[in-house]
């Protein structure tokens, strides 16, 4: 096991910037292993200094969350207290493959319970990685969902996890102007948190 954690530690060092060539090792890494190899392999990687290791983690644990409750448990317990920002990015793309791989409409009630969690790393996770929302299965059918659970943060204590949901309100409003600048409608903008959101995800209306 150690010689195999060295291997992917010394391949992962390669990339210096970018996360696709992680993404892609970690696609081999969850074929050419048991789901149970990789959970233990991930939580040896999560305790590495390098940051590149953590991703791999991440993209690993993403792959199998739909297979192993003790994966997601690990993504919204563990990875979400990394303090590298790079690892939080990677953290949002798991939870959307999670997602992806049980269905979007079966994936409301994990949605909705990461979105209400304390840690704005985890309802950021939701709100940064389902983008573009309306893009995803469920979602191009039902934007007038996607867009309530976001506006739910506009005021969100943290302004990391604001600028997402704007942003992301932003990117539906291309497709959904009506639906989007209706909602907004409603917001009272005297909250300086809310007027945040506001700015970002009203920039095309």
């Amino acid at each position: 096991m150690d010689s195999t954690i060295n291997e992917l530690i010394k391949k992962v060092l390669k990339t210096s910037s970018g996360f696709k060539e992680i993404q892609k090792d970690a696609g081999i890494f969850v074929k050419t292993h048991s789901v149970e190899e990789c959970l233990t392999t991930s939580k040896i990687l999560l305790s590495s200094e390098f940051y590149q290791a953590r991703e791999l983690a991440t993209f690993i644990l993403g792959s199998v969350a739909s297979k192993n409750k003790g994966a997601m448990s690990c993504l919204k317990l563990q990875v979400s207290k990394d303090e590298n920002w790079r690892v939080q990015e990677i953290l949002a793309k798991a939870f959307d493959t999670y997602c992806s791989d049980i269905g979007y409409k079966n994936a409301l009630l994990t949605i909705k319970e990461w979105l209400k969690d304390k840690n704005h790393n985890v309802r950021r996770a939701v709100t940064e990685g389902l983008r573009i929302w309306t893009g995803r299965s469920y979602f191009i059918d039902n934007p007038l969902v996607a867009i309530q659970l976001l506006s739910q943060l506009k005021d969100d204590e943290s302004e990391y996890v604001r600028k997402s949901v704007g942003n992301a309100l932003r990117d539906i409003s291309k497709k959904h102007r009506i639906l989007v600048k209706e909602e907004l409608d409603k917001w009272s903008l005297t909250n300086s948190d809310v007027k945040l959101t506001y700015r970002l995800a009203s920039k095309f209306l």
